[in-house]
């Protein structure tokens, strides 16, 4: 085997963020850019030696050149074994299966979850642990720290793997399997929901629509949906994984999933809707002209849990993201369950599952599930929710969404988001923030008497680490909540999210459009931050 020893210098901003690396395809795809990051990670893991990794991704531009780059090197830097998805595919949930089901030393996922694809659009890469959950901060850290000293990165002369052939074949000293991306996970939802429940829904007449946005959703949802449970052909739509997902944005809320939004939204429409994203992670739930909010999801799948055979026997509690709405926490009041608020990033989840402390787990940026991976998994909340309208026949999402609101209240929940704006504008933005809301507590806005304002911190229950400055909270006597964070998702400028929250216990005012239940907070919301003063913008880009 020749390994090459290629010599090379560090890149600023090698730092990955909550979803590992995101840069423009143009950025990784400068000469070492992607092997610089690379070989920062197998100089700071130990024990990766003749291991197992897994590796695949969402099917975007650069996918199939970055999986035959880390093969090389992988080989190079002594790895025994390689499960890599057929095509190098591998939706971000099936990854964490297959890493957990084959007991492997840790993978790479490729992808840029949500994001646009093509050559000028994003591409993503990072590492998931042997839990199969992303890598915590310290071992992010780590790499981080070696990318700034790098001087060298090791790669095989090797020609390229066939990744369109399932099997084995040998790359230097190494093994490299071929797998179907699709098979462990099925064989795990299958364990988890009852299939024969749903192949009887289906031919009763049950008609859904799901949108796999031309991401790598689509081959899992024809397998299962289609193929095994029995619902119509072309109940998928967008099913063929695009490298520039049919130049579409891949994120599944009701701006950009707009042709399942009309579907579901116009005459005859299905019973049920649902759209995935970029690495089918998220998730956007619909019934008939009726859209579910990923707060009252989770909570909705929280309440109903004991009805999917998976998890008959109940929840050892369940967790959500600190800028999600707080619907679940009352669920788990009633219910006597353990309830964690986290900051944003699915790792910090990944401690509760393993610690046997939280079972569902979800965050309002349309991503919930549970702890038989260490992901989000758009297809399982799918499957979910279509257990749930299996064992109760006659209703529909949106009867089984306000018997909810009926029983624990309904939580009045939106997010706006400022995309692109300039970082530095966004930065003051926040610093403003900072400084002013501790000073807020008991002051009475338009009404609204605040009860404390802070920057979140978190210290994990499980290990002890903490998290600071990670979202300013403005938290009102009545309960109503103002949040406000800077997205580390996107690739140009800053993303302001603001999280706006109302909770209304009275049934005969559930019937308010959103944002008009909303209207004074977010007035307060936007005066308070000096949005249109701080960042030019008089409207946010997206509303959900």
């Amino acid at each position: 085997m020749n390994v090459n020893e290629v010599s090379t210098r560090p890149f600023e901003g090698q730092k990955p963020g909550t979803s590992g690396l995101r840069k423009k395809v143009a950025v990784f795809r400068q000469p070492h850019y992607l092997e610089n990051f690379v070989q920062a990670w197998f100089d700071s893991l130990d024990g990766h030696a003749g291991a197992t990794l897994v590796l695949g991704g969402d099917g975007r531009f650069y996918n199939r050149t970055a999986a035959q780059t880390i093969l090389r090197m992988a080989a190079a830097n002594g790895v025994g074994r390689v499960l890599v998805g057929q095509g190098a595919l591998l939706s971000t949930p099936a990854a964490s299966c297959v890493i957990r089901k084959h007991r492997a030393f840790g993978g790479f996922v490729l992808s840029a979850s949500h994001n646009p694809g093509g050559p000028d659009g994003d591409f993503g890469i990072k590492y998931n642990i042997g839990n199969g959950g992303p890598a915590p901060e310290k071992y992010t850290q780590a790499a981080f720290d070696r990318t700034t000293t790098l001087d060298r990165y090791l790669i095989v002369d090797e020609p390229d793997v066939d990744l369109d052939r399932l099997g084995e074949t040998r790359l230097g000293d190494m093994t490299v399997e071929v797998v179907d991306p699709v098979a462990d996970y099925a064989e795990l939802m299958e364990a988890l929901f009852d299939f024969e429940a749903l192949r009887k829904l289906f031919r009763s007449g049950f008609r859904i629509c799901f949108d796999a946005m031309h991401a790598i959703t689509g081959p899992y949802a024809q397998a299962i949906l289609e193929d095994r449970l029995g619902a119509p052909a072309g109940s998928v739509i967008n099913g063929v994984p695009l490298e520039d997902f049919g130049g579409g944005h891949p994120d599944p809320n009701l701006k950009h999933a707009h042709e399942l939004v009309e579907i579901m939204f116009g005459d005859d429409a299905p019973a049920f809707g649902a759209a995935s994203d970029g690495d089918g992670d998220r998730n956007m739930v619909l019934g008939d002209r009726f859209f579910v909010t990923p707060s009252d999801s989770l909570a909705v799948l929280a309440a109903n849990a004991t009805l999917i055979p998976g998890y008959r026997k109940g929840l050892n509690g369940v967790a959500r993201s600190m800028p999600t709405s707080g619907a679940v926490d009352r669920v788990a009041g009633e219910l006597g369950l353990p309830c964690f608020e986290t900051p944003t990033g699915w790792k910090f989840f990944g401690n509760l599952m393993d610690a046997g402390k939280a079972t569902f787990c979800g965050e309002e940026s349309f991503g919930t599930s549970s702890d038989h991976v260490r992901e989000k998994d758009g297809l399982w909340a799918v499957l979910a929710w279509l257990n749930l309208l299996a064992e109760r026949p006659g209703q529909s999402v949106a009867d089984l969404v306000r018997a909810h609101w009926q029983r624990f209240g309904r939580n009045y929940y939106s997010r706006h988001d400022y995309e692109g704006l300039d970082s530095d504008a966004a930065n003051d933005l926040m610093a403003h923030l900072r400084a002013t809301v501790p000073g807020l507590e008991g002051m009475n806005l338009d009404g609204y008497k605040v009860r404390t304002g802070d920057d979140f911190a978190y210290t994990d229950p499980v290990d002890g680490s903490e998290s600071l400055s990670q979202g300013v909270r403005v938290i009102f006597e009545d309960g109503s909540r103002i949040v406000y964070r800077l997205s580390g998702t996107g690739t140009e400028g800053a993303t302001l999210r603001v999280y706006i929250e109302r909770f209304e216990p009275n049934a005969s005012k559930h019937g308010i459009e959103t944002q008009d239940a909303l209207a004074d907070l977010i007035a307060i919301a936007r005066g308070l931050a000096e949005i249109e003063r701080r960042t030019g913008r008089a409207d946010p880009t997206v509303i959900t």
